[in-house]
Formats: structure tokens, C-alpha cells, sequence
């Protein structure tokens, strides 16, 4: 009886030191946060303003770095129905949108080390280099208000992001309340060139604002172009068919025996290739920023700009670079419709069915530059 009574009081002792104890211990631990590439869920990204951190997707950790797939997730995302897509106003908010948003500044960051290592490469000089001439400063308009130079592309709907400076500027309210005369009516659109300006007021513009512009496949462009212009002409501009075409056609058409009437595709290929087309090109005045080079159009290795959007990928490109301009508040890009920006090589290989490939290659040495600054591939299938 008395060994009981001493063990009912031992385990007395051990609970009344255990209950002590426990007072002194902490049971809440805390995950690590001692930087990106621990082993926690959150994973090392970069959020909207640039700034390296952990950016948590609820799900299955992502590194956030510009690989083949990151592109994927972008083109999946804005393959969503419009409603269920994050607005670029809300992008900082959300961890899905975040990672959008960083995803797309890589891919833009990887467009603009391209370009600049292009630009130093001295092999391609005389196709990538241009003087900032008038001619350059006529392409680039200016929305003052919110301190914004686009330069103009034409052939890559450039009509679009005119309407979404337009709005800008106060002219109208939305892009769908513009009518289509007065965005390519200089005098009444409301939209001041940088060439009107002095040169220390340039200057200062192309030191300081968000300077962007848009391109294509070269060589898609040039079919644009030529449909637009020479086959369609649906803003009724006579000169193309009734002065460039026939100046063309007099110095290019190999046999004058054909029947078809007006510009041929070929006539206009062999025009462009040849180095000798310089007189025609002056004949012509303004009117050749239809075909000529993104490089001759916006000198992008003399002026340093900010963005260099895809018509491939404008569907994701647009909202991003509304919001990198800080005005994705104030005006939206107008709906493109499905499919129409997608590159279609089936046309590119039409067009150029009947053409020589001696006449390709010589198109092709023309427009190089534009091919290796913004990354497009050379066109094996039409030059071999």
C-alpha cells in the first residue's frame, strides 16, 4: 500500500514539471524568409514595379524567368474569355496577374537586349542604323499630357493606337467615338508630330517620355501593303494606282504582254530589292512609309525607346503597354478581332509562289535588318 501511494505522488511531480515547462516553450515556428530560392511555396519573382520578391500562385511553385513556356502561360491567359481575364489596372493586385505582368516584361526585356545587341553589330550597320532625319521625327506623334511618343508603322495597326492618342489628347472620349477620316486627317485629328517642334524641344521629348512603337514579319507587312494600297485602296487614294503603280510597272515588269492589269506583286518585289529604286523612292515622297524598313521609319538604334510591341502578340501586348505608359485607367485598346493579328505563312507562301528566288533573296537583303532587330526568322522556306 505504501509503494502505491509513493507512485500516485511520483507521477504527481512529473505532471506539475511537465505543466511548468510548457510555458517556456514556443510551438509556433515561422517559415524561413531569408530570400528567393528557399524551399518554401511562395517562389522568387518580380512583382509590377520591378521589385524582386515572392510572388505566390496558390498552387504548384513557378519560377517567374523568361523561358518558351512563360510565353505559353501568356498566350493562354489572353486566349481567355474577355471577363475572366484581369484588367491591367488590377494586374499589381493579384498573384495570377503579377506573374503576367512579370512574364511580359521579361519577354520585352529579352526584345530590347536583342535589339540593342543588333544595333552593335557592325556587320548589319548599314541596315539597322538611321540618321534622326525629318523624315524619322514625321513618323513619331507626340501626346504631350501624358508625356507619350509613338512612332508610326504603318501596316501594323497603327490606326488603333492613333485612336488611343487621340483620346488622349482630349478630342473625343473612346476610341469607338472616332471617325475613321479624322484619324488619318493630320490637320484635324489633334495630333502634333515631333517634327514641328524645335530641337531642344525634341530633345528634351525623346529624353524623358514613353517612347513605343509596333512591328510585324517584314515580309507579311509587305503584302499588306501592296494589298492595301495597291489592290483594295480603301480610303480612294488615287495616286497609288494612278502614279506609283504605273512608275513601277515601266521600270520593273519584266514582259508588258500580260494581260492582268495593274501592279503585280512581283513588280512590287523587285522594286523593293533593288538598290537602285532611290529615285523612284524620292518620285514617290512620303508615300513610301507603306514598305520601307521599321529602321529607316523609327531609327530604333538611335533613339532609345521604351517598348517595341509584336502584331503577333498585340492581344497580350496592348493592355501591357497602356499600362507601362501609366494609362490604363484612362482609354482602352480597341477589341481585335480573333485571329487577325496570328502570322499566316500560307499567305506569305502565295504571294511569293511565283517569284524567283534570286528576287526573294535580293527583298530578303533588303528588309535583313528588320528580320534580326525585332527577332523574326529568316524565311528559309522561301529563300532555299
Amino acid at each position: 500500500m505504501r509503494h502505491h501511494w509513493l507512485l500516485l505522488g511520483a507521477c504527481g511531480w512529473v505532471l506539475l514539471i511537465l505543466m511548468f515547462a510548457s510555458k517556456f516553450i514556443n510551438f509556433n515556428f515561422r517559415v524561413p524568409d531569408g530570400g528567393c530560392g528557399l524551399p518554401v511555396t511562395p517562389v522568387c519573382g518580380v512583382d509590377s514595379s520591378g521589385k524582386k520578391g515572392f510572388v505566390d500562385y496558390g498552387g504548384k511553385p513557378e519560377l517567374l524567368s523568361w523561358t518558351d513556356s512563360a510565353m505559353k502561360n501568356i498566350k493562354a491567359s489572353a486566349a481567355r474569355e474577355p471577363e475572366k481575364r484581369p484588367q491591367p489596372s488590377s494586374l499589381a493586385a493579384t498573384g495570377p496577374a503579377t506573374a503576367e505582368t512579370a512574364a511580359w516584361q521579361a519577354v520585352e526585356a529579352e526584345r530590347l537586349e536583342l535589339l540593342s545587341s543588333v544595333c552593335r553589330n557592325s556587320s548589319l550597320r548599314n541596315l539597322t542604323h538611321t540618321p534622326i532625319s525629318k523624315f524619322v521625327l514625321d513618323r513619331i506623334f507626340v501626346c504631350d499630357k501624358h508625356k507619350i511618343l509613338f512612332c508610326q508603322t504603318p501596316k501594323v495597326g497603327n490606326t488603333q493606337w492613333k485612336k488611343v492618342l487621340i483620346v488622349l489628347n482630349g478630342a473625343f472620349s473612346t476610341v469607338e467615338e472616332i471617325p475613321e477620316n479624322v484619324v488619318h486627317d493630320h490637320e484635324k485629328n489633334g495630333l502634333p508630330r515631333l517634327s514641328s517642334m524645335s530641337d531642344t524641344e525634341i530633345h528634351r521629348r525623346l529624353s524623358t517620355y514613353f517612347k513605343f512603337f509596333i512591328v510585324r514579319d517584314p515580309f507579311e507587312r509587305l503584302i499588306s501593303a501592296f494589298k492595301d494600297k495597291f489592290l483594295q485602296n480603301p480610303r480612294f487614294e488615287p495616286w497609288y494606282r494612278h502614279d506609283i503603280a504605273p512608275a513601277i510597272i515601266r521600270k520593273y515588269r519584266r514582259s508588258h504582254r500580260e494581260e492582268a492589269p495593274g501592279l503585280h506583286f512581283d513588280d512590287f518585289v523587285r522594286y523593293l530589292g533593288d538598290p537602285g529604286r532611290r529615285r523612284l523612292d524620292r518620285q514617290f515622297g512620303d508615300h513610301v512609309i507603306h514598305w520601307v524598313t521599321y529602321a529607316e521609319l523609327c531609327a530604333p538604334c538611335e533613339i532609345g525607346y521604351s517598348v517595341v510591341g509584336h502584331h503577333e502578340t498585340l492581344e497580350q501586348d496592348a493592355p501591357f503597354i497602356l499600362q507601362a505608359a501609366g494609362i490604363e485607367r484612362l482609354v482602352s485598346y480597341p477589341t481585335i478581332p480573333p485571329g487577325i493579328t496570328r502570322y499566316n505563312r500560307t499567305k506569305v507562301e502565295r504571294y511569293f509562289s511565283g517569284i524567283s528566288k534570286r528576287d526573294v533573296r535580293r527583298l530578303y537583303a533588303r528588309f535583313q535588318g528588320d528580320f534580326s532587330l525585332f527577332g523574326y526568322e529568316r524565311p528559309n522556306f522561301l529563300l532555299n
